[in-house]
């Protein structure tokens, strides 16, 4: 199958909502000019994450359908498939989503977050479906932040059933006193980086990991290979396109189908 060329955009936290949206179609447009055929963003990237002391204003349906349709137009335009990090309202309850929309501007479906952490459950409602999505010759998932670093057969499903990268978006940032990372990976780091090169050399997949650039961000966007090396990640706190190709060979999901249990 060849090589298959991704971005991740690891982004600011955006100030306002319609700062957002400027960031995302910006970036869409970036990834299609670096040859990228997929961009994925952080969790919630539109509007931005609901952290504790944050400013994102109330759930806003109407913003939320312009904000798609701004997406969806430029993806179409660009001809690149977007994994927007996103909020949803379903059923008067507010849900960690990822949009996706193919590279001919046409919605593709969401998948939202199904394992919520516990410090989300009085903001955001849980999902409990699981979706594939396919973008040309790649069959991919998305697993959202606490869910892929702590829930191993969310990852598994995915590549059980074809997936040769997972997506995950994710809001990461630093605390008082926590520790700076300077690599990927770092042993005096938290658990969080290992845990992605874990998800995909357990799997025989690509892992894909998205993060806002924030100052001293505990963890930062990166591609893990099918063997569980690294095949490559953005500097810590830096703003940009984080670009990777993919030997879709390689990732053979031979691990994840030899699993009796997911």
């Amino acid at each position: 199958m060849g090589t298959f060329r991704i971005a991740l955009a690891n982004l600011r936290f955006p100030a306002t909502p319609d700062e957002a949206i400027a960031l995302t179609t910006q970036a869409v447009a970036d990834a299609a000019g670096a040859g990228a055929r997929v961009v994925c963003f952080p969790e919630c990237f539109v509007p931005g994450y609901r952290r504790r002391g944050g400013a994102v204003p109330p759930p806003d349906a109407a913003y939320l359908e312009r904000a798609w349709t701004a997406t969806a137009r430029a993806a179409g335009q660009h001809g690149v498939t977007v994994v927007l990090g996103t909020e949803r309202i379903v059923d008067g309850e507010l849900r960690v989503t990822a949009l996706v929309v193919d590279d001919a501007g046409a919605v593709a479906g969401f998948q939202d977050k199904v394992q919520l952490d516990p410090s989300e459950e009085g903001t955001y409602a849980a999902g409990s479906e699981r979706a594939l999505f396919r973008a040309g010759p790649l069959t991919f998932g998305v697993v959202i932040c606490h869910e892929g670093w702590r829930y191993p057969e969310t990852v598994r499903w995915a590549a059980r059933r074809g997936a040769q990268v997972v997506f995950h978006p994710q809001f990461h940032e630093a605390e008082p006193g926590s520790y700076r990372p300077v690599t990927y990976g770092e042993p005096a780091n938290s658990f969080h980086e290992k845990a992605a090169l874990c998800r995909a050399a357990e799997n025989t997949c690509y892992f894909a990991t998205v993060n806002y650039a924030s100052a001293g961000s505990p963890t930062t966007s990166a591609v893990a290979a099918p063997d569980g090396s690294l095949l490559g990640y953005q500097p810590y706190g830096v703003e940009g396109l984080l670009i990777a190709d993919l030997d879709l060979d390689a990732a053979t999901g031979l691990l994840a189908a030899r699993c009796r249990t997911a």
